[in-house]
This record gives structure tokens, C-alpha cells and sequence, in this order.
């Protein structure tokens, strides 16, 4: 019994652990997306002209992406070796650093160029450590839970997203809404960046109380000698590192759309009020939210695959016709129209944790999930509002953007009917042949 309660305490300190560090992580990050579309093009790249420097600002967003890879790469391999809990410590405050910084950072009428620069590459630093977040995140969550709930464990990390989102959004919403146009353009818009110094505090006091990965503290006493994590992960699981990055892309483009177009699209191109755009995306999240956390639960029940299946078929019928609602300039079919998307994007974001952390043996794990999941970013939302943003001005018509969703969702849809189920693989430290033998998951040499 004592036993018991001392596990059960432990996991509630690994989920809030995971659910706060993810949340502040992305709170960071989408801040940077929320600023891109409302105020950055003016302050850093104003020479370029509005369209110009929209796209721009747009740009600078995607860059990072590039960045995520590198820092996955470094914090998989570190992970696999020192420990999740320390690379998750590392990552929340390199995050923090970057984005404070942004908050005191002088535009380019203060400092011309530099100003530019500086700001892009505080947003690559931020990329560098987000790409080392969500492994560690996701597996501490799922190497904690009991075989039966790796899905909704998994899941706890996985809806920082979007409360990350809703804390970002919904700071936005409260400054534009308080304060002018000119006072949020002159000072305002800081505010999100600094406010980023009291949540690392709380997410490092949070997470330094959590316990080391149990499956990664037993591969370190059976690890006899060194290894080498992403030798031995891209010789024997490169099609596994293909796999994650496809299936995640269609989540990523469209998610990104919610994070950072949608509320631009219909403030500067249907002329809804910036405040009113700004809460409707808010109170859509809150859809994300708790169908991500419905979507861990039930592939708990209906297994991976299958839940991620039903979630890119819903968005796969919505991304087309969900623009027609948004031109519409309705407040009500706006909120509609994000809603709904967000039924498909949690049922396709929940269950990733648990199939992502099934899909590798534990001593390339963390590189495994986080290089796949990094790779995935790029090739999905890393460019989506950019893309977004050329395909409206090249053909004037808003559902060529939905188009542009359903032929991504298509392919993250085929790439994750191609994995053989996981649901009920044993998270063990046994040999890599060990693990290929039964599940048929991974390839052998």
C-alpha cells in the first residue's frame, strides 16, 4: 500500500512536471508567433514594406525550425546518456533566456540592422531549445505510467501545447484589448516576453522535484560500456526517424495555423477587430485542449494508429471547407471553424507520445523522438503561415490554403497507416534485435 501511494505521488509530480515545463516551453514559443503576425514586421523589418515585411516576420518564425533538429540531436544524445529530467531542466531555461531577452530587445528604429538580426537569432536559440523539450517531455510522461495508460500520460505534455497557446493568446488579447494601438506597438507587446521570467522559475522549481525516467535509470545500471546512441539509431531506425517526421507534419502545418495565421488572416484580410480575432482563437484552444487529452485516452483503448487515423480524416474533410466560415467575418462561424479543427488536431496530437516512445528501444529513445519530431516541425509548421501567406497573395482565394492542409494531411494520414500498432509494446532496455523480434516495429541490420 505504502509502496502504492509512493508511486502514485511520484507520477502526479512527473505529469505536472511534464504539463507545466511543456506549457511554459510553448507559451515562449507561440508568443514569438503571436508577435510575428501583429507587431514584428513593423518593428524589425519595416524597410521591406507591409507586404514585405510580413512575410518576413513570417520567415523569421520558420527559421528557427531549422535550428530544432541541432538541438534534438544534442539533447537526444545527452539525454540518452546523463538522463531525461536534466536535459528537460537545461532546455526550460535556455527557452526563458531567449525569450526575456526578445522582451528588452531594441527595434529597428533604435539600432537599424542588428536589430534584425538579433532578434532572428534569439528565435533560432529558442528553436535550439524547443527541440530538445518535447522528447524528454514525452518520455519521462510515458516511461512513468502503468502499461495501460501510456496514452493519457503521454498526453500530459502534450496539451502544454495548447495551454501554452491559450496563455499566449489569451495575454495578447488582454493587451490589445487595454491598451492602444500605439502604446501596444510602443511598449506593450514586451510584456508577454518578460512575463516568461516568472514561469521558468516556477516550471525549474516544479520540475527539479521529479525523479529521473525509471526505464532510463535501468538502462544506465545495465550499460556496461559506452555506446553510441545516434550511430546505432540511424543505422537500425532510420525508417522509424522517416515515419515520426511524416506523421507529425500535417499537425504541425495546421496547427501552426491556428497558432499564428488564423488571427492576422481575418484582422487584416476580413476585418474582424484584432481583440475580438484574438479571443476566439483563445476559446477555440481550449477544443485542443481537451480533445488531446481525449485522443491519449482513447488510443489507450482503440490503439495509435487508429486514433490518429480518425483525427487526420477530420481535418482532412475540414481544411477546405472551414475557410468559407472564416470569410464569412462572423464572430460565431469563426469560432466554429477553429473549433472543429481542433477535434482533428487533438486526436492527432494526444496518442504521439505513447506511439512516438513505443516505436524505439530506450537507449536511443530520446534521440529517436526528438530528431523525428524535430524533422517533422520543419517539414509541417515551421514555413505553414509563410506558405499561408504566398499561396493568398499569389491566387487571392483563401481555400487554396486548404488545399494546401488536406494534401499535407494526406501524407502524414498514409505515413502513420504504415506502423504497425504499438499499443502494449514493452518499454524495456532489452537489445534492439530483442525488441524487433517482437514487435516487427523496428528494423534490424
Amino acid at each position: 500500500m505504502a509502496d502504492t501511494a509512493v508511486r502514485r505521488r511520484e507520477e502526479r509530480r512527473v505529469l505536472a512536471g511534464t504539463l507545466v515545463g511543456t506549457t511554459i516551453e510553448w507559451y515562449d514559443f507561440f508568443i514569438y508567433a503571436q508577435a510575428a503576425g501583429l507587431v514584428f514586421g513593423q518593428l524589425f523589418f519595416a524597410p521591406l514594406g507591409p507586404t514585405g515585411a510580413q512575410i518576413a516576420a513570417w520567415a523569421s518564425l520558420g527559421i528557427s525550425f531549422l535550428f530544432r533538429p541541432l538541438g534534438a540531436v544534442i539533447a537526444g544524445h545527452l539525454g540518452d546518456r546523463i538522463g531525461r529530467k536534466k536535459m528537460l531542466v537545461l532546455t526550460l531555461i535556455l527557452m526563458g533566456l531567449a525569450t526575456s531577452l526578445i522582451g528588452v530587445l531594441p527595434t529597428y528604429a533604435d539600432i537599424g540592422i542588428m536589430a534584425t538580426v538579433l532578434l532572428v537569432l534569439l528565435r533560432v536559440l529558442q528553436g535550439f531549445s524547443a527541440g530538445g523539450e518535447w522528447g524528454g517531455a514525452a518520455l519521462m510522461s510515458v516511461e512513468h505510467a502503468p502499461a495501460g495508460k501510456r496514452g493519457l500520460f503521454g498526453a500530459y505534455p502534450q496539451i502544454g501545447v495548447p495551454v501554452g497557446m491559450i496563455l499566449a493568446t489569451f495575454t495578447m488579447w488582454v493587451l490589445t484589448s487595454s491598451l492602444s494601438e500605439a502604446d501596444f506597438l510602443a511598449w506593450g507587446w514586451r510584456v508577454p516576453f518578460l512575463f516568461s521570467i516568472v514561469l521558468i522559475v516556477v516550471g525549474y522549481l516544479i520540475r527539479r522535484a521529479v525523479e529521473e525516467s525509471p526505464i532510463f535509470t535501468e538502462l544506465q545500471q545495465r550499460r556496461t560500456e559506452s555506446s553510441a546512441p545516434l550511430k546505432t539509431l540511424f543505422r537500425h531506425h532510420s525508417r522509424e526517424v522517416v515515419l515520426t517526421a511524416l506523421i507529425f507534419i500535417a499537425n504541425n502545418a495546421a496547427g501552426y495555423l491556428l497558432i499564428a495565421f488564423f488571427t492576422t488572416y481575418v484582422s487584416t484580410v476580413v476585418g474582424m477587430p484584432r481583440p475580438t480575432a484574438l479571443l476566439m482563437t483563445t476559446l477555440a484552444s481550449f477544443g485542443w485542449l481537451i480533445f488531446t487529452m481525449f485522443g491519449g485516452w482513447l488510443s489507450d483503448r482503440i490503439g495509435r494508429v487508429r486514433t490518429f487515423q480518425i483525427g487526420y480524416a477530420l481535418i482532412a474533410v475540414w481544411s477546405i471547407p472551414m475557410w468559407f466560415l472564416i470569410d464569412s467575418g462572423n464572430v460565431a462561424l469563426f469560432f466554429i471553424a477553429l473549433f472543429v479543427l481542433t477535434i482533428g488536431l487533438g486526436l492527432s496530437y494526444g496518442p504521439q507520445s505513447a506511439l512516438y516512445a513505443e516505436m524505439f528501444p530506450a537507449d536511443v529513445r530520446y534521440s529517436g523522438v526528438s530528431i523525428g519530431y524535430a524533422l517533422g516541425a520543419i517539414l509541417g509548421g515551421a514555413f505553414a503561415p509563410l506558405i499561408a501567406e504566398l499561396l493568398l497573395s499569389s491566387t487571392g482565394n483563401s481555400w487554396s490554403i486548404g488545399v494546401y492542409v488536406l494534401a499535407i494531411t494526406l501524407v502524414s494520414l498514409v505515413a502513420v497507416s504504415l506502423v504497425k500498432e504499438t499499443r502494449g509494446v514493452a518499454l524495456d532496455t532489452q537489445s534492439v534485435e530483442v525488441v524487433a523480434a517482437r514487435t516487427g516495429a523496428v528494423k534490424t541490420r
